[in-house]
């Protein structure tokens, strides 16, 4: 079975966040990180060319698929930041949880796991860090350590 192509690499997330542009995206990315550590109480690491995770977790698909991916984690892009957000899916409480929290959060978009912010002063950042601890609470039930 072939390895996932976006792999944890030797690349010092500290490093990674200040050479994000532009300047506004870097001061953002720091204060996600800060939360992301504070929540996680995880060391981040890079995760390909721009993703910044926080814990990994191991799982296997239904096709057989061995994957090992981050538990939460976020990428400060351009246009967006993307934030992984895999926790309300594991189970029916936290996702009920999630999407109330999402209702308070402020201005934004999501994908299969993704929560797209643009600029953090689009949302409410109290909301977005229990959304992140609701997350981080499903991921650990669902895949214990």
């Amino acid at each position: 079975m072939a390895e996932a192509k976006t792999q944890i690499t030797g690349v010092d997330p500290a490093d990674f966040i200040e050479g994000v542009e532009p300047e506004k995206k870097r001061e953002e990315a720091k204060v996600l990180d800060a939360m992301f550590r504070k929540v996680t109480g995880e060391i981040p690491k890079m995760w390909g060319p721009s993703i910044i995770g926080y814990g990994a977790f191991r799982t296997t698909y239904a096709s057989g698929r061995d994957v090992h991916w981050l538990r939460s984690g976020f990428s400060p892009r351009k246009a967006k930041h993307s934030l992984y957000l895999m926790g309300g899916y594991c189970d029916e409480v936290a996702g009920k949880r999630r999407d109330e929290l999402l209702e308070r959060l402020g201005k934004y978009s999501t994908g299969k796991s993704c929560l797209y912010i643009n600029k953090l002063a689009d949302v409410d950042m109290e909301v977005l860090e229990e959304l992140l601890r609701n997350d981080w609470k499903a991921m650990a039930r669902a895949y214990p350590e």
